[in-house]
């Protein structure tokens, strides 16, 4: 459990932690409106590290975790808007402060756990911060006899036709930054749409989800045997005895940030960056990554052994990680869509 020693002891060792942070509690109480995820994200921020932000700072966290957040967001008023911190992935974000509805960065001054952080989650590839990444990859089931599994293009045997699985690229940030990888691996890189295209032709037949759920239930029925997954996806089984393993391709991993902005319409913006202070501080990274398998932005914290061998924790392991264009991407996207549902009706 995450309480107030707990987590003024963290800011003290790290001497910049709450403690340090500039917000004031106020003698009435007030209400921050963020986003956030179901399952086990949302269970352990219900339980453990909502309250103990609400009784740190004296208010009350009003979470949304239904589905899409942005036209909710692009509806309400530009001045009064329906949250005030948006949780969501890098390809959103990007289009959210392409429209202005979010602060294209976080001040550091305000924020003063940005320090401890690893340059890609303040990299010029995101808006706000990354609080936490998975690392897209392939996942394989481990009963089928597929072994030695070290590279992308693997996915592309002819073993696979018929248990190869991917996404609906148009619904699925996944699906978009694999097709950018597809560029790398056979053309010039990312922005290489001709041999993305071209690759993404020679993968059918390929079994295709709209979401990362239905992409991890075809694993664990086996319906798939190899295909494209973020790390959490497989690790979230770890000690249920299933078939299941990641692999981190020897070209890298693909970044699937969890990202927050601050909108700038905002009457909390005190209460919205001592948020995201509070989320970058070590004891929340830690314990929010030790429960759902997402790996911490915060290069301090040590993790248990069990997660540490498996997530991003050091520079050489970040070092991995492949984080997407996604301004250009989004720009683009309409066209991008039309080719691909033309590549994968046929």
């Amino acid at each position: 459990m995450l309480s107030r020693r707990h987590v003024l002891a963290a800011g003290a060792s790290l001497g910049v932690g709450l403690i340090a942070a500039p917000y004031v509690a106020r003698a009435q109480e007030t209400t921050l409106r963020i986003t956030g995820w179901g399952g086990k994200w949302g269970q352990i921020m219900a339980s453990e590290v909502g309250p103990a932000f609400e009784k740190e700072f004296k208010c009350k966290l009003q979470i949304d975790t239904a589905f899409p957040f942005m036209p909710k967001l692009q509806a309400s008023s530009r001045s009064a808007p329906v949250y005030d911190v948006l949780h969501t992935n890098s390809n959103e974000q990007w289009a959210a402060a392409e429209m202005g509805i979010v602060e294209p960065r976080i001040d550091a001054r305000l924020v003063p756990n940005l320090a401890d952080v690893y340059p890609y989650a303040i990299s010029d590839k995101i808006v706000g911060v990354s609080i936490f990444t998975s690392a897209i990859g392939l996942g394989i089931r481990t009963d089928k006899g597929y072994s030695g599994i070290s590279s992308w293009k693997e996915l592309w045997e002819t073993k696979y036709n018929g248990v190869r699985g991917g996404y609906v690229i148009p619904v699925n940030s996944l699906g978009q930054a694999f097709l950018m990888m597809c560029g790398t691996l056979y053309g010039k890189g990312q922005m290489d749409l001709d041999a993305a295209y071209a690759a993404l032709e020679k993968l059918k037949p390929i079994k295709l989800v709209d979401f990362t759920g239905a992409m991890e239930k075809m694993f664990l029925s086996g319906e798939v045997g190899m295909g494209v997954i973020h790390d959490s996806g497989i690790y979230r089984y770890d000690g249920d005895n299933q078939p299941i393993d990641f692999i981190t391709p020897a070209e890298g991993v693909l970044s699937l940030e969890q990202v927050l902005t601050i909108t700038p319409g905002s009457k909390m913006k005190e209460l919205a960056n001592a948020y995201v202070n509070y989320m970058l501080s070590a004891p929340v990274q830690k314990r929010l990554a030790e429960t759902v398998w997402y790996s911490p932005a915060n290069k301090t914290v040590k993790l248990d052994a069990r997660y540490d061998a498996k997530l991003l924790t050091t520079p050489e392991k970040v070092a991995k990680l492949i984080q997407v264009d996604w301004k250009w991407y989004n720009a683009r996207k309409d066209e991008i869509d039309a080719r691909v549902n033309r590549i994968f009706r046929a």
